[in-house]
């Protein structure tokens, strides 16, 4: 049901963090959200790791949003529903998203948020 994890960090200063893994560390930019202008969120691939990047707009919403798991899932709705019956917390419903990937949010047992998706069909 689920195929691939990765931690997203949250940055209070998105280029400071971008000029820590991708300038000092090595790390390519793979994707960035907007495509265009100052991004919100950046995907970041050192060797065969990937790492997201957000920046943090609203500090503390949540109880633990400084790292966030997100898993994809051949189908996000399934997979929220399995999760549900197991008594996971759901805090966001799944949703269609802007850049074509369908998404919800659950947490783990610590409270750190999990986001749970599923890839934009191809095309």
């Amino acid at each position: 049901m689920f195929d691939e994890i990765f931690p997203i960090l949250t940055a209070r200063d998105l280029p400071a963090a971008l000029g820590f893994y991708r300038d000092l560390l090595g790390g390519t930019v793979t994707y960035q959200f907007p495509p265009e202008g100052e991004p919100a969120y950046v995907a970041v691939d050192l060797g065969r790791s990937h790492l997201g990047i957000g920046r943090q707009d609203q500090p503390g919403d949540l109880v633990n949003d400084r790292v966030t798991l997100w898993v994809y899932a051949g189908d996000c709705d399934a997979a929220v529903d399995r999760l549900r019956a197991a008594g996971v917390p759901v805090l966001q419903e799944p949703a269609d998203q802007p850049w074509g990937e369908r998404m919800a949010t659950v947490t783990d047992p610590d409270g750190n948020r999990v986001i749970v998706a599923t890839r934009a069909p191809a095309g």
